[in-house]
């Protein structure tokens, strides 16, 4: 899968999964912290990510997590 799809899955999957307002675009920039993310929304949001991907991450790429851009870069990573 190539970094444009796996963007556009994590985009959906964020938007699945946290409670964010209409009209708030998400680009590659956009920091979890940002949309409200407490710390058990973004544990979901790692095992969605994790299952949809069929990975998963050690304990360095999970904390180095924080926008989406470090979600796709962990995993392009993990691939």
């Amino acid at each position: 899968m190539d970094r444009t799809a796996i963007l556009e899955r994590v985009i959906e999957i964020v938007l699945e999964t946290l409670d964010v307002e209409d009209g708030i675009e998400i680009d590659e920039e956009t920091s979890f912290k940002s949309l409200g993310a407490d710390s058990f929304e973004l544990l979901e949001l790692v095992t969605t990510m994790e299952d949809e991907f069929d990975l998963t991450f050690d304990d360095e790429a999970l904390e180095a997590i924080a926008t989406v851009c470090d979600a796709v870069d962990a995993i392009e990573g993990a691939q």
